[in-house]
């Protein structure tokens, strides 16, 4: 038998609540605003029903922009598909259509893949309900446990597999170098994708686990740091000088060299024989003032 279509009910705006709110891209949600406004809604939002006291209240499973679109233009009432479900299964469910969908923030799947582990979901139910691999969904899981929201954005970014990131999280500094070195060698980071992971990792080094700067780094500036900052950057600069001069000496000995070579009437012979007797103008200039100084 063919499956009936859902039924359709127009509910108040003001009585769903949304069990998994998630922030939205501005410029996205006012693309929805704008579609409404103008066609109208093309796809209900899904509730399930609770009753409070004589009246039905309603808890979002699936739709939170298209909720939010109808608020911001004003509407009381909103089209939504009413299923059966209790506020576990409701959540649950709200989870997994936030992982289903095609456009989400990448960071958004991670946290999902967070609530239902705190819903007492296994690894391979939460791959199971997600169509994500179980390595996938162990690795995120580990990383969440451990606060690691900076591997956790690499990894969702697609800079690095999840696999390196937990061998990140789980080592100390020379593991580290093991574990990129190890990753190399399999051909899973390779040009700039290994650039990115070595700056992010002394990113992680310099500002801890967490996106916002971490105040465990900041340490009290004493004289002798000023000391060792002053001496590193005088070092800098002698060794710039140190390489100009030597780069000066070079550009010398050639110029001395083309200008004695050009004055052998042999070469000068086999230069016109080939056609190669005229010189860029500015050597040409550095060795006129060369013959001047002599």
């Amino acid at each position: 038998m063919p499956e009936e279509p859902p039924h359709i009910e127009l509910i108040p705006v003001d009585r769903v609540t949304v069990l998994n709110p998630r922030v939205r891209n501005k410029k996205n949600f006012q693309e929805i605003v704008a579609s409404i406004a103008e066609v109208g809604l093309k796809r209900p939002i899904t509730v399930t029903r609770r009753r409070n006291g004589g009246d039905d209240e309603y808890d979002l499973v699936c739709g939170q922009g298209r909720l939010e679109a109808f608020q911001q233009l004003g509407q009381s009432e909103i089209p939504a598909i009413v299923i059966d479900a209790d506020p576990h299964d409701c959540m649950v469910k709200s989870l997994v259509e936030n992982c289903a969908r095609r456009q989400h923030q990448p960071i958004d799947l991670v946290y999902d893949i967070g609530g239902m582990k705190k819903r007492g979901y296994t690894d391979r139910e939460i791959a199971n309900k997600t169509g994500l691999s179980i390595d996938y969904v162990r690795g995120i899981a580990k990383l969440l446990l451990q606060d690691e929201q900076r591997l956790l954005r690499a990894v969702e970014a697609g800079h690095i597999p999840v696999s390196v990131a937990v061998q990140i999280a789980d080592t100390d500094d020379d593991g580290v170098q093991d574990a990129l070195q190890e990753a190399y060698e399999k051909n899973v980071l390779r040009g700039r994708k290994l650039l990115v992971a070595k700056r992010l990792i002394e990113s992680r080094n310099r500002r801890g686990k967490g996106l916002s700067p971490s105040t465990k780094t900041k340490k009290q500036l004493s004289t002798d740091a000023l000391v060792k900052a002053y001496q590193e950057d005088t070092d800098r600069k002698r060794m710039l000088i140190r390489k100009a001069d030597a780069t000066r000496n070079r550009l010398i000995f050639i110029t001395h060299a083309m200008r004695e070579l050009f004055y052998d009437d042999s070469f000068a012979q086999v230069l016109q024989t080939e056609s190669l007797d005229t010189v860029p103008k500015k050597l040409a200039a550095r060795m006129d003032r060369q013959e001047l100084m002599r």
